[in-house]
């Protein structure tokens, strides 16, 4: 079973970058297949990304391609995700998530969830 924390985030100008993070724990992080959600104030919660361990793609959002990057660092332990040209709308809590078998758009089936981390875009 892998636990997640996360971090990052912040306070960004529209148009500008931040990354969050999750550091996990447990034996099985490089086994897992790692991913981002967030949720928005009255909005339900939305897939952002994900990454699959045994084939290496990444899924994005059709919101956020091309603007936001997930990776992993398996040594460290490590799931990212880096953020460019945000706008107002990328405003949410973003969620770390990790699966050993599923890492598609649809929250309820992914396994572990980290505390959540807020990043706010003004203009």
């Amino acid at each position: 079973q892998v636990q997640l924390v996360g971090s990052g985030g912040g306070l960004a100008q529209a148009g500008g970058s931040l990354s969050v993070s999750c550091a996990a724990s447990g034996r099985t992080f490089s086994g897992s297949n790692l991913g981002w959600f967030r949720q928005s104030p009255g909005k339900e919660r939305e897939f952002v990304a994900a990454l699959a361990w045994y084939s290496g793609r990444s899924y994005y959002a059709d919101s956020v391609k091309g603007r936001f990057t997930i990776s992993r660092d398996n040594a460290k332990k490590i799931v990212y995700l880096q953020m460019k040209d945000l706008q107002l709308e990328d405003t949410a809590v973003y969620y770390c998530v990790a699966s050993p078998n599923y890492y598609g758009d649809k929250s309820a089936n992914w396994d572990t969830w980290g505390q959540g981390t807020q990043v706010t875009v003004s203009s």
